[in-house]
């Protein structure tokens, strides 16, 4: 009959196309919207643990400016290495800066970073405090570090970095 397809052409028509979509690709699936991702709320201790972080690392970037001030108008004995702790510095506080805002979205990630370099400003900081004998500098680093490491201690804390959803 005309307008009918035999059942040996209609398989031959989809083995054509079948090889064609492994070759070139098939047709795109149609989009799928994706449910919007429900960010967990923040309990009070990572709030808190956010906002310390956050004043370290406006400090941190302040004290990268007295040192550029000074690397500027000083004489320093070499230009390079005080321009380089200028910039470890000021990476520092932008990597803490961006940490406070992971903390306060509870962002996994954000963990490691603020805890390797609450460990490094303890370390400066009890240079500080005690090597240098500059305890007014020192002693409040000391404390905002454990101050940090409680906060980030907490059960609340610790349960609402388990209970998030993993990043996709």
């Amino acid at each position: 009959m005309p307008g009918q397809v035999s059942s040996n052409e209609g398989d031959a028509a989809e083995r054509r196309r079948l090889r064609a979509e492994g070759l070139l690709g098939g047709a795109a699936e149609p989009v799928r919207s994706r449910p919007g991702r429900v960010r967990p709320q923040a309990p009070g201790a990572v709030r808190r643990a956010a906002l310390v972080v956050a004043v370290e690392a406006a400090a941190l970037g302040a004290v990268g400016l007295w040192l550029l001030v000074l690397t500027v108008t000083g004489n320093p004995d070499s230009v390079g290495r005080a321009l380089a702790t200028v910039v470890y510095v000021g990476l520092a506080a932008a990597l803490l800066g961006g940490a406070s805002v992971g903390l306060w979205r509870v962002s996994g990630w954000a963990r490691g970073p603020v805890v390797v370099l609450q460990l490094l400003l303890a370390v400066i900081g009890y240079s500080l405090a005690f090597q240098a004998e500059r305890p007014l500098l020192g002693v409040p680093v000391l404390a905002l570090v454990a101050l940090e490491f409680y906060l980030l201690a907490t059960p609340e804390a610790r349960l609402a970095f388990m209970e998030r959803e993993p990043d996709r």
